[in-house]
């Protein structure tokens, strides 16, 4: 048994510094505690390839190093986390496994939150780490096997923001260049004095900035022995330094001041860097141009020579990506500016440009990515590029699209509901975020579909939602996937609404019939906050993420009042003529599981047999039993039977026991086999539990279920189970169980034997919560969610 990774969906972590491009084309991204590796052009499409897992929280900071190739262990990306280390990786060397940690830097005692590296000219790796606990700590290489730290920088209780490691011209000494929680930019040289050990010296501060510096980059100019160090502030400037070797120390008036206007002075001023045989460099540093163009605070630069000359890219919260450009009078001028527009984001943590300076890739607050490629036949005209994008809160719940299996939807904490789903182009097919039919107030917890367009959700409130898809969804969905027979989309587009959007201080999603015209162009107060947004598009592409946040929401067409507190679980028959919910519980009467008809919306019954919280509901195909288990260590099966005439009623037909069960603690999941003859039960004592039809007959009693096997995993959490929709060779089922370590295992079940282990770095780093078969396909494909905010979907070679 082999499986191949279809789709991996991941948000950016909601830091500055958490993304860059690789010279090898990858973009590399922190991804809650993981990195994720992401191929630009895949395929002329978009895709993560792998994860890389070491951390143990969240990731901060991810750098690329660069001409890592001859360094110490082949070391090309570092990256630093909330859980106090800093780790070095090697992901290009065939000789080693993928996403080798190379070395794990201990050492702080709180969060590294910025992280830089440098090779110097003797081929040795320096690398520097800022952390919350007030210190940016050196680090360089003691043998083949440690790294250890050289220096600590004492920044009191100060905070580092920003970090630079370059190497000086002719000198090829090292600068440290850093930013604290004030407005300079500190420089340290790293000077040999002596026989000591050569360390890091406070030789200036550049002072101009008025407010936080967030950012930095360096580069060495074309044709040029001096270089330029590029500072962004929450000022909404940018400042531009130049870094020039001196033959002596003695200023020229004409340099010394040039001035700018009454209030702008640029000063030279120098310092001096001594080595070891006693030679003495000198250097001079003035203010080469200050940038203004932003609204807001700009987090980021990132400097790229194209074309031999030099870009600077800056990124800002006021939803804009910047590149500047030298003019041939040396003025520094705005060449190219994109970014976002509508959305409720709060603009960009960071941004990079491509390694050729012809795409631009910015990240936002809420873990979105934003794409442009350079137009070869329009130089200077820059389109939006397809993207990938993903949940930044814990996913906890999945389903598929039950008609056909055509995609796969996902909730989550962040407070949105998503359509993932294969974007056909003739033989290549990749998976995308098509579609957010729902972003709410309150955080996500449980969803189930009715229909292919029918959806329904709950989040942290005592209300379940029922959505169904408009028709301006409906056409782009077909187009994308490529699908033609769909008879319940055809009803869709002739009668419902074009699409939806949230009213002010709403929480429903607002039907749109019709997108109104002005009839003439003048325009009153009432126009200039209109209620509603959205515009229909047509799609020949996966939608940009100002597009997923306006125009793909499902309208609201119901809400089912009933119970008391918070609804946990969700489930409903195969048919879509029952929907089952649970809410959170602590008695047997909260803990009732509530029936509802889907054609009236009304309550048809209430089931009592659990005294706490329902964990997870799940209907038999067949639709003729339902299955609950809860944290009360129990499980109940209610049977489907005939009362009067037609009309049939959910009976209690099975309880485990609390006491003398099987399971010893909290049943976490179920899931019933494709032929309702067998049902599984996971829980955190780390027991998975097969129960099947016993077809023996006692005075014409119905069939009873008996215990089959017993799968134990020792020091483990079962979080998620599921049924492979088809029977293997020799009576045998295929079923999939998530750990709470984030593993995923494949077993055969007639015994249960163990196929395939899904490690980590392939599966999840965090809990597994939802694991789910796709239906109606000629072979296993297996989608997954977790408290990490991932969504994979597998395909699976048996």
């Amino acid at each position: 048994m082999s499986i191949t990774t279809l789709y991996t969906s991941a948000s950016c972590n909601r830091t500055p510094d958490s993304l860059d491009w690789g010279d090898d084309g990858l973009i590399y991204f922190a991804a809650n505690n993981a990195i994720a590796v992401f191929d630009p052009k895949y395929h002329g499409s978009v895709k993560i390839v792998r994860t890389l897992t070491g951390h143990t929280a969240r990731v901060n900071t991810v750098r690329v190093v660069h001409n890592a190739s001859d360094c110490l262990g082949g070391i090309d990306l570092i990256s630093g986390s909330d859980d106090s280390t800093c780790i070095l990786w090697n992901t290009k060397d065939a000789s080693v496994p993928l996403a080798n940690a190379r070395f794990v830097l201990k050492g702080h005692t709180n969060s590294v939150t910025v992280a830089e590296a440098f090779v110097d000219t003797t081929h040795n790796l320096i690398v520097a780490t800022g952390s919350v606990d007030s210190s940016i700590k050196l680090w360089h290489a003691e043998n083949e096997t440690e790294f250890a730290c050289f220096q600590t920088i004492d920044l009191r209780s100060g905070l580092t923001f920003g970090m630079k490691l370059f190497g000086l011209p002719q000198s090829n000494a090292t600068v440290l260049a850093y930013t604290t929680d004030t407005d300079v930019v500190n420089l340290c040289v790293r000077q040999e004095e002596g026989d000591s050990f050569p360390i890091f010296v406070h030789v200036e501060q550049l002072k101009g900035h008025c407010d936080w510096v967030r950012g930095l980059d360096h580069i060495r100019l074309p044709d040029s022995e001096d270089c330029l160090l590029a500072s962004s502030s929450q000022d909404t400037f940018i400042r531009l330094w130049r870094i020039s070797p001196r033959a002596s120390l003695q200023k020229q008036k004409q340099i010394d001041e040039i001035l700018l206007d009454e209030d702008i002075t640029l000063e030279e001023r120098t310092f001096t860097v001594r080595t070891a045989s006693g030679s003495e460099y000198h250097y001079a540093l003035s203010l080469e141009s200050v940038l203004q163009g932003h609204e807001g605070w700009v987090y980021g630069v990132h400097f790229r020579i194209r074309d031999n000359q030099l870009h600077l890219l800056s990124s800002s919260i006021d939803k804009t990506l910047t590149v500047w450009t030298p003019s041939e009078s040396g003025v520094w001028v705005e060449s190219v500016r994109v970014g976002e527009v509508g959305g409720s984001s709060l603009g960009f943590y960071g941004g990079k440009l491509s390694p050729d300076g012809r795409s631009i890739i910015g990240h936002g607050f809420q873990g979105s990515f934003h794409l442009w490629h350079e137009d070869p036949a329009q130089p200077g005209l820059w389109n939006p590029g397809t993207i990938i994008g993903g949940h930044f809160g814990g996913a906890r719940d999945l389903a598929w699209d039950p008609t056909g299996g055509m995609y796969v939807m996902t909730l989550s904490a962040d407070q949105t509901t998503r359509v993932h789903a294969p974007w056909l182009r003739g033989d290549e097919v990749t998976w995308h975020e098509i579609g957010r039919p729902q972003v709410h107030g309150y955080d996500m917890q449980c969803l189930t579909l009715l229909s292919r367009y029918r959806l329904a959700s709950a989040a942290e409130e005592k209300i379940i939602r029922i959505f169904e898809a408009p028709s301006n969804f409906v056409q782009n969905f077909r187009t994308l996937c490529g699908i033609s027979d769909d008879s319940e989309g055809d009803e869709i587009v002739k009668s419902q609404p074009m699409g939806a959007s949230v009213p002010s201080l709403g929480l429903s999603n607002k039907a749109v019939f019709e997108i109104e015209q002005p009839e003439t162009e003048t325009r009153h107060i009432k126009d200039m906050y209109p209620e509603h947004y959205f515009s229909p598009i047509t799609m020949s592409s996966p939608p940009a993420e100002e597009t997923l946040m306006q125009n793909t929401l499902w309208p609201e067409v119901q809400k089912l009042y009933g119970h008391g507190n918070e609804i946990y679980a969700i489930a409903c028959t195969y048919d879509g003529s029952l929907i089952a919910s649970a809410c959170r519980a602590t008695s047997a009467d909260q803990a009732q599981i509530i029936l509802w008809d889907t054609n009236t919306w009304r309550i048809v019954q209430q089931l009592t047999a659990h005294q706490l919280t329902v964990t997870q509901l799940a209907f038999s195909p067949n639709g003729q039993f339902l299955l609950s288990v809860s944290r009360d260590r129990t499980f109940s099966v209610f049977h489907r039977v005939a009362v009067e005439q037609e009309r049939k009623e959910f009976k209690l037909f099975m309880r485990s026991d609390k006491s003398k069960g099987v399971h010893t603690r909290i049943i976490w999941c179920c899931d019933w086999s494709h032929d309702s003859e067998t049902f599984v039960t996971g829980s955190r004592d780390g027991k998975v539990v097969a129960w099947t039809k016993s077809q023996e007959q006692s005075s014409g009693s119905a069939t009873h279920f008996i215990q089959k096997a017993i799968l134990e995993l020792k020091n483990e959490s079962i979080t998620a189970v599921a049924f492979g929709r088809m029977m293997l060779s020799e009576k045998r089922y295929l079923v999939a169980v998530g750990l709470e370590s984030g593993a995923i295992k494949l077993y055969t079940l007639g015994q249960w034997d163990l196929q395939l282990t899904i490690a980590e770095k392939d599966a999840h780093h965090m809990t597994v919560k939802r694991l789910s078969f796709r239906p109606h396909v000629a072979n296993h494909q297996l989608a997954s969610c977790g408290e990490d905010g991932l969504v994979r979907v597998y395909a699976i070679e048996v």
